[in-house]
């Protein structure tokens, strides 16, 4: 049996194959992104899910691609604890581009995640290749759902919302100074923390609106919103697409939610800059389990 799974910061999709490539079971549990989730909480994660928990001696061969997993440290602590539950498995742990190429497409392109974090390489048809080391929540990850949140928070509280936004915000989330500090530094996942408010976004716009969550175009949403997003999205191609050479010859796929939700903004941007737009995926393990299926038949 082959266990595959896509693993983000937020929560991780696994699906269970079998020999001839059928769908056993498809199960979630909470993100496993190991540079932000320590080793003890990794284990736990995984081992108090009762689906995973029943295959951990049957399971043959695991494909773990996850999120924080594109450097050495934090892939080798992320497969010493798979290693440890799947007993019988071999164990292989990539970081999520993979998948996402996976997922997205089989010819050359450039490939990019736009989720709870962000990302992009180029996939030559065969090879991926990444100009830009990923430096996490911090230093990095434009247009993504902590990018959004942090956003919204700054905004907030420098009273660059406006206050209709800024009452509903205050009416959805715990906004007290010292509660956010302790999140953000004292607790786990604090990326996952900032990528919450990022739902507000999408939410708000899609009911104060009536309108479906990826289509949310220009005279769809409030101004406020609609300039945040394409400020982020504007952000994300001048730093982690435009960095290939071949940007412009080569179409641009997405794979997660925000991608997703905000695949109308996104359009208006590359029409602005001359690129063209491949496919957007919301859910790339569904893309993995196309391509083991026929890798397994």
């Amino acid at each position: 049996m082959t266990l595959i799974t896509d693993g983000g910061s937020t929560k991780c999709d696994w699906v269970l194959l079998d020999n001839s490539g059928n769908v056993l079971f498809k199960t979630t549990t909470l993100g496993l992104n190991p540079t932000v989730v320590p080793k003890e909480e990794l284990l736990f994660r995984i081992s108090s899910n009762e689906n995973l928990k029943n295959e951990f001696s049957q399971v043959e061969t695991l494909h773990f691609y996850g999120a924080g997993c594109g450097t050495i440290t934090p892939r080798s602590v992320l497969k010493e604890v798979l290693e440890a539950l799947f007993v019988n498995a071999s164990v292989s742990v990539s970081e999520d581009l993979t998948a996402a190429v996976y997922s997205a497409t089989s010819e050359p392109g450039i490939v990019c995640i736009l989720g709870t974090g962000s990302n992009s390489c180029y996939f030559d048809g065969e090879v991926i290749h990444s100009n830009i080391p990923a430096l996490g929540y911090i230093l990095m990850d434009e247009a993504s759902g902590n990018y959004f949140g942090k956003r919204l928070i700054r905004d907030y509280y420098y009273n660059r919302m406006p206050v209709e936004i800024a009452s509903e915000f205050e009416n959805n989330f715990n906004l007290n100074a010292d509660d956010i500090k302790v999140n953000l530094y004292k607790k786990a996942n604090p990326n996952t923390y900032l990528a919450s408010f990022a739902q507000f976004i999408f939410n708000s716009s899609s009911q104060n609106n009536n309108i479906e969550g990826n289509d949310l175009g220009k005279d769809k949403i409030n101004s406020y919103f609609y300039a945040l997003i394409k400020e982020g999205i504007s952000n994300f191609i001048e730093c982690r697409i435009l960095n290939y050479e071949n940007a412009r010859v080569v179409p641009i796929h997405f794979v997660g939610s925000i991608a997703h939700f905000s695949k109308q903004i996104i359009k208006e941007c590359f029409d602005e800059y001359n690129l063209e737009l491949g496919n957007i995926v919301q859910r790339p393990i569904d893309g993995l389990i196309a391509y083991y299926k026929n890798i397994i038949k």
